[in-house]
């Protein structure tokens, strides 16, 4: 069962590798580009993070065990930011590009309170930081459309 745990929390071993964190929120975005815009706007879009935020905090607490507190090799924290900052997001490149470079400022920067959710125990503070940073790309990324689309 613990194999399951590392797989799934280090995104198919994506967390062994240097720079972990950006290549799973990067192969997230890839896989969100290619999903056909039509699915974009059901129910699906919401369940996916939640699924993720799920079995994330699960696989974090079983794994903290054996690879120690918040490991750099568990990444699918990234991928439930990164699902969370794609949230609703038009089905574009540019939005795609700026929602992960927010998700990615916040992620590292750890500003307003995204430190502070870390402190949470095992899997919990795991998933928190990066729940919190992908809200806050998510906030950005669609004030950034209402400024847009006042302007065009």
């Amino acid at each position: 069962m613990i194999k399951i745990h590392k797989l799934l929390a280090s995104v198919g071993g994506i967390g062994y590798i240097k720079g972990g964190g950006t290549i799973a929120a990067v192969a997230y975005c890839i896989c969100w580009f290619f999903v056909p815009a039509s699915a974009m706007h059901t129910h699906w879009q919401v369940l996916v993070p939640i699924a993720i935020l799920i079995i994330g905090t699960w696989s974090s607490n079983v794994v903290d065990a054996h690879w120690g507190e918040d490991s750099s090799k568990v990444v699918i924290d990234e991928v439930a930011g990164m699902a969370i900052a794609l949230l609703y997001v038009p089905h574009n490149i540019w939005y795609l590009l700026i929602s992960l470079a927010a998700f990615r400022f916040f992620d590292i920067v750890k500003p307003l309170g995204v430190r502070k959710a870390e402190s949470l125990p095992k899997g919990w503070g795991v998933m928190a930081d990066d729940t919190l940073a992908g809200i806050y790309a998510l906030v950005v990324i669609h004030i950034s459309m209402v400024t847009v689309h006042n302007f065009n």
